[in-house]
């Protein structure tokens, strides 16, 4: 069967956007919401309202995760899932991961406006704490559900100030009852802006991801001692916020040795204790990440990073540590779920370029699940984790409507 070329309502869907952009402003213009804090927790009410007025079944579990649900002809089938997240960074903007929420609502609304009924199930879901901005690591809720990580683990997680991912789930009333995965999934797909400038640059309106740079995560420990920052002679020092500058400027350096592959390195924040006037600091702790297009050359970083801290211990007399790592990116998405969405752009007449993602998205954890895809729509200047972040409808009009028309092929059309 030849499906027809379904649209999507594009005012409606950009009137969620808009309406998404008023819950937790920041000071710039673009979005401060956190995950599981006051204002995340006013926009989960809002989408579930949005998917309860619309008829959907809204289910959470244990770690917040939302998941809408349009029934299917057959509700034994696994259902067809679209992803991605509604928290934001701490000075975000108003888009990253927005998009692909509000993206996954509309094209179940479009199906109801075009009274098209679907084979299988589709489901709509809002993962909880992708941005990692409040709680590490990054994509904490979809790397539980797709079995990666224990529930344990990632509820013990703690913010700055010491509250737990389970604390903040019980002061908003957001945990749910229903388990963290542990159920089929038929596939998986998540629409982004692309938080990169190739799309407007050659002005292609979707990307279609190939796969994803292989990135890692490490927190560093460096433990000193304090002391007056006066009379103490500088042979006794063991000052952790010296220790913690030195390896930062190894770790940069290691990305600068490894430009011209395209790796790079950042410092991602400093923490030291007390930081104060007049007294050495005693512990500080580093976060870095480093990513690169392949393993080999990831992997290699790596190891300069973990050769380069011996050094900076000495250098300060403290203790450096690797206390935690972590690692995301790598996959390679499905072929016939990548297939699909080119051949639906070109029947769309949408043009396509193939990319891969430099930064971290859910999709990476669900495509150790289930077939996967990740699609790129333009953003302005590649701008993003800014509240200068801007992209207009109709440069999101494009991708979503080629993920309206791949999911319902995908969740099966038809008589």
């Amino acid at each position: 069967m030849t499906l027809p070329n379904l649209s999507i309502d594009v005012d409606r869907f950009w009137a969620t956007i808009e309406a998404s952009a008023a819950i937790g402003p920041g000071r710039k213009g673009g979005l401060r919401r956190l995950a599981l804090d006051a204002a995340d927790a006013e926009m989960r009410r809002l989408f579930t309202g949005w998917c309860e007025e619309a008829g959907y079944a809204v289910t959470t579990d244990r770690l917040g995760d939302l998941f809408a649900r349009r029934p299917g002809r057959d509700e034994s089938l696994a259902p067809v899932l679209i992803g991605s997240h509604l928290d934001t960074q701490a000075a975000g903007g108003r888009y990253d991961g927005i998009v692909g929420v509000l993206a996954g609502l509309e094209v179940m609304r479009s199906l109801d406006d075009l009274k098209i009924e679907t084979e299988r199930p589709i489901e709509v879901v809002n993962w909880t704490n992708e941005e990692g901005a409040r709680f590490t690591p990054p994509m904490m809720a979809s790397q539980v559900f797709a079995g990666r990580q224990t529930l344990e683990w990632a509820l013990a997680r703690t913010d700055d100030a010491g509250v737990t991912v389970a604390d903040a789930l019980a002061e908003h009333g957001l945990a749910g009852e229903a388990p963290v995965g542990g159920r089929a999934i038929d596939s998986y797909f998540e629409l982004h802006i692309e938080q990169g400038p190739d799309l407007e640059a050659a002005g292609v309106p979707l990307g279609i991801v190939t796969g994803g740079y292989v990135a890692r995560g490490m927190r560093i420990g460096i433990d000193g001692d304090n002391a007056h920052s006066g009379p103490t002679p500088m042979h006794r020092r063991k000052n952790a916020l010296v220790g913690a500058a030195q390896a930062a400027v190894a770790v940069d350096e290691i990305g600068w040795r490894y430009a011209h592959l395209d790796g790079k390195t950042t410092i991602a924040r400093l923490e030291a204790w007390p930081n104060k006037p007049g007294i050495l600091s005693s512990e500080a702790t580093l976060f870095v990440d480093f990513r690169s297009p392949d393993a080999a050359t990831t992997q290699s970083m790596e190891a300069e990073i973990r050769a380069a801290l011996p050094e900076a211990a000495r250098r300060s007399n403290c203790t450096v540590t690797i206390v935690e790592d972590w690692t995301f990116g790598g996959p390679a998405f499905d072929p016939d779920l990548m297939d699909l969405c080119r051949r639906t752009a070109e029947r769309l007449g949408v043009a396509t370029l193939d990319l891969m993602s430099q930064a971290g998205h859910d999709a990476y954890h669900l495509s150790h699940l289930c077939p996967s895809v990740l699609l790129f729509t333009p953003c302005v200047d590649g701008i993003s984790h800014n509240e200068a972040e801007a992209t207009t409808a109709a440069d999101q009009a494009p991708g979503v409507t080629v993920l309206l028309n791949a999911v319902a092929e995908r969740a099966g059309v038809g008589p």
